[in-house]
């Protein structure tokens, strides 16, 4: 988490600590994305008016800690979206049934 927190701006170590996750925005599309703290089924994509999407899955390859994967999928949203997004499982609900509503 050392490390993870030491590549967070400002803002979104800000939003760490109040919320346990963090946004970031994709290289090519400008998408939103939310990383919540953990290491699979983690990333919610968000509409406009910021409220969730659907879910996704990328996780590197490895026995990684938390912290780790979520830098990992920090630096490959934010560098090389479309294929992160290429190997990645999307859901449509599955992190949580009520963050899909609205």
């Amino acid at each position: 988490m050392k490390l993870l927190r030491e590549w967070l701006s400002p803002e979104q170590l800000q939003s760490f600590d109040r919320h346990g996750h963090f946004d970031i925005v994709g290289s090519e599309t400008a998408t939103r994305y939310r990383i919540h703290v953990g290491t699979a089924l983690n990333i919610e994509q968000l509409k406009e008016n910021g409220r969730p999407f659907c879910a996704w899955c990328v996780v590197p390859k490895g026995e990684l800690v938390a912290g780790d994967v979520m830098l990992a999928q920090k630096i490959a949203l934010e560098t090389n979206e479309r294929a992160t997004l290429s190997v990645a499982i999307r859901y449509a609900g599955a992190r949580s049934r009520r963050m899909f509503d609205g």
